[in-house]
């Protein structure tokens, strides 16, 4: 719908009820724009990890860690194939994500669900720009065991789940890692169970208007993501200062590069910036493997001289928080430039 016209259309199913909490947002005509830009559609880079493992030449094994580089320095995200999470685990993973929210709304907002780790819009957004439409279980892998008994396999698979994410980022950081000729212990050290978070994400369809974000522009507080997307679309990236739409691959999962990994690597990986458009009649589902370090862990430059200030992984999230607060978005790593 356009500003001209601010019929409110019927919700079905009103779950979570975005318009009762935040409809004066979708009918303020300052807040959306008349002519949305169009926007391309984009396959990333496609890499196949096979050559990663066993039986393959080490000319084979040196070109797939070049791709990995080159991708995280010139895209900041890709896709990957014969990664090691089976079809089978990926499948049932999607199951019980779709179980959990199709559970009552008061259900999931008011129990302990998951470590209270339910959420909905965004509580902070003052304006339509700084709206996300989905709802979220942002989980601490520590926590998936937690207050899930009565939730039939989902703490089980989420866990199975959660682990061959964790060697794949294991061995995705150990790649990019040995490119900057920097340890790959540092990610062994920094980055375990304790610190990184697993997200599934639900965008429900959203007829009010086709400028509404699922999930605003934003860039990972991060050092990578891996993420498992269904094949409805709407995730979006900035590539050469134009925005360009994601093809979903069916076989694939998708990395990006996270703000801590640009930092780490002195600005040779980037950290792009991304955000998830609505659809108007098809839900979306999606899940994040997020490898973060633990609060005090410093980041600092492969070498010098330094893009950046040193700065601990909680001074990044409290400058971030901050931000958000004054600003309604998130100022990230230029903050941190020298």
């Amino acid at each position: 719908m356009t500003a001209s016209s601010p019929h409110r259309p019927t919700m079905h199913p009103p779950d979570p009820p975005f318009l009762n909490k935040y409809g004066p947002f979708f009918y303020d005509p300052r807040g959306q724009s008349r002519n949305p830009e169009e926007v391309r559609e984009c396959d990333l880079p496609l890499i196949d990890l096979a050559a990663l493992g066993p039986g393959f030449e080490a000319a084979e094994e040196s070109e797939t860690r070049a791709e990995i580089a080159k991708a995280a320095a010139e895209w900041g995200f890709f896709q990957v194939v014969n990664h090691g999470i089976s079809r089978e685990l990926l499948e049932e993973m999607r199951r019980e994500q779709v179980k959990v929210f199709e559970l009552p709304f008061e259900q999931k907002l008011g129990c302990k669900l998951l470590n209270h780790s339910y959420r909905w819009g965004t509580p902070t957004a003052t304006c339509l720009k700084e709206f996300s439409w989905s709802e979220a279980f942002h989980i601490p892998l520590l926590k998936i065991s937690e207050d899930v008994s009565a939730y039939g396999e989902l703490a089980g698979v989420m866990e199975k789940f959660a682990a061959a994410m964790s060697r794949l980022g294991r061995v995705l950081t150990g790649v990019l890692a040995e490119n900057l000729d920097r340890p790959m212990q540092y990610f062994d050290k920094n980055c375990t169970e304790s610190t990184c978070f697993l997200r599934l994400n639900r965008y429900p369809p959203c007829s009010v208007s086709p400028e509404v974000f699922g999930l605003v522009p934003h860039t990972d507080s991060d050092f990578l993501t891996i993420l498992y997307q269904d094949q409805v679309g709407g995730l979006q990236l900035m590539k050469d200062s134009r925005w360009v739409s994601v093809k979903p691959n069916p076989d694939a999962l998708i990395v990006n590069i996270g703000d801590l990994f640009q930092a780490w690597s002195n600005g040779v990986y980037k950290s792009v910036e991304h955000k998830v458009m609505v659809n108007a009649v098809k839900e979306r589902y999606s899940i994040a493997f997020f490898l973060c370090p633990s609060y005090d862990t410093m980041i600092a430059g492969s070498k010098e001289p330094s893009i950046y200030r040193k700065f601990t992984f909680g001074q990044y999230r409290q400058q971030v928080q901050e931000d958000v607060k004054k600003f309604g978005h998130k100022v990230g790593l230029p903050r941190f430039l020298l």
